[in-house]
């Protein structure tokens, strides 16, 4: 498995009247989240993509547990538990400052062909990076 943490600061500009974080922003924060994951493994999101790799999401899901707070320190925790095959999945927790779970999600990526834009296997040097990272 691969781990990885990333903190956000909630700016007032994500936040609804109430001052929760609007529901939409959330992908964003994923978004951040996997391209930290990946910077945290030695590659950028654009090194992948200079290797002739996108990363479209096909499929995203979350949970609602409590809102977010404008303001509040969110530590995202990021999670691959599988080895990837023609597509990568991401599970995602977040955490409040007092450490309270508010949030869960998944999103499921392909990795598409730069040039042909078909849907290829991952890539071996994406393979290599994650098996080098990777925990039991």
């Amino acid at each position: 498995m691969i781990h990885t943490t990333h903190s956000i600061r909630v700016r007032y500009g994500e936040t609804d009247p109430m001052k929760y974080v609007y529901y939409g922003n959330y992908a964003e924060y994923f978004e951040v989240a996997r391209v930290e994951l990946f910077r945290t493994l030695g590659m950028s999101y654009d090194a992948i993509e200079k290797r002739g790799i996108f990363l479209p999401v096909s499929e995203y899901k979350i949970k609602y547990i409590r809102p977010a707070l404008y303001d509040q320190l969110l530590e995202i925790h990021t999670r691959v538990k599988k080895i990837p095959g023609v597509k990568i999945e991401f599970d995602y927790e977040i955490y409040n400052e007092d450490q309270v779970k508010i949030t869960e999600a998944s999103t499921t990526l392909f990795f598409l062909d730069a040039e042909t834009h078909k849907i290829v296997r991952c890539p071996d040097f994406l393979l290599d990076l994650l098996r080098e990272n990777w925990k039991e």
